[in-house]
């Protein structure tokens, strides 16, 4: 599994090694295969050079305006909730610097990033190119209304929030397809999982989260 470097990476490594053990395992998660993804993906290249020193502590962390990266347990905690397997084509909304695209390919999905802004998607896109992490596409536009043209998904990740659940993404699901996004008002919003069958949709709660604001023409103006 990619991600990680050799000599150099040894301070960032035990670093990880504590977020897993304490923030991950210690909350819960209990998926091998994330766990072990989390634990040799370099966080440290994926925020902000002024950030990097708080790249493993236990909070969103500023990436852009209006844009941030996830706290690593929230990252996990969505991630094991796909119920991912490899070969799964997944639509991840909200590209952002590029970290959890990059974990849903260590975990052998094809991954099909979007994001609304330019600046983010490029340099996502050089990140993972640097950092040798294959099998994602990054896109740029509106992610509230996916990305029909190489629809459908197998499951769906969202990672900002909408005051509801956005109808395109659904009508992308495959059948049994399944959608992780944060649902709410600006302050108070929970994480919802939606699993189509046929025409209908069946929805349950998870938790409670705060995530910026999903905009676009079905999410926030």
């Amino acid at each position: 599994m990619g991600g990680s470097g050799p000599q150099d990476d040894l301070p960032w490594a035990d670093l990880r090694r504590e977020m897993v053990e304490t923030q991950l395992v210690g909350r819960g998660i209990r998926d091998p295969r994330v766990l072990e993804a989390m634990g040799c993906l370099r966080r440290e290249e994926f925020v902000p050079t002024r950030q990097r020193s708080a790249a493993y502590e236990d909070r969103a962390l500023p990436v852009g305006p209006e844009q941030t990266i996830s706290q690593p347990y929230i990252v996990a905690y969505m991630t094991e909730k796909l119920d991912l397997c490899p070969g799964h084509r997944v639509l991840e909304v909200g590209g952002g610097t590029g970290y959890q695209a990059a974990l849903l390919s260590l975990l052998g999905t094809q991954v099909v990033s979007i994001e609304s802004d330019p600046c983010l998607v490029q340099a996502a896109q050089e990140r993972l190119a640097r950092l040798d992490i294959k099998g994602v596409q990054f896109h740029r536009g509106d992610g509230t209304i996916g990305l029909a043209r190489l629809a459908p998904f197998d499951r769906i990740i969202v990672t900002a929030a909408a005051p509801k659940v956005p109808p395109a993404l659904v009508e992308q699901l495959v059948d049994h397809g399944r959608l992780i996004i944060p649902v709410g008002s600006v302050s108070q919003q929970m994480l919802v999982c939606v699993t189509r069958r046929g025409n209908r949709t069946i929805e349950h709660t998870l938790l409670a989260c705060r995530f910026v604001r999903l905009v676009g023409n079905q999410g926030w103006n």
